[in-house]
């Protein structure tokens, strides 16, 4: 997954502001204890972590 695409599903399904505040402040133990902007600054893929945001806020299938 591209990370253009992985910030499209992100805007989709929580809006800009709140997608940008969520990836910024919300730590996600899936991906370590790490928010998701600090987990592809470490090098974890778009698609790792879109699936931790996924499992986390309970998405529905169709969007994962």
């Amino acid at each position: 997954m591209r990370l253009s695409h992985f910030w499209n599903r992100m805007y989709e399904q929580f809006g800009e502001t709140y997608a940008e505040s969520l990836a910024r402040d919300y730590v996600i133990d899936a991906l370590g204890s790490r928010t998701v902007q600090q987990a592809l600054a470490d090098g974890i893929g778009a698609k790792e972590v879109w699936r931790a945001v996924c499992d986390t806020f309970d998405l529905p299938s169709t969007v994962r």
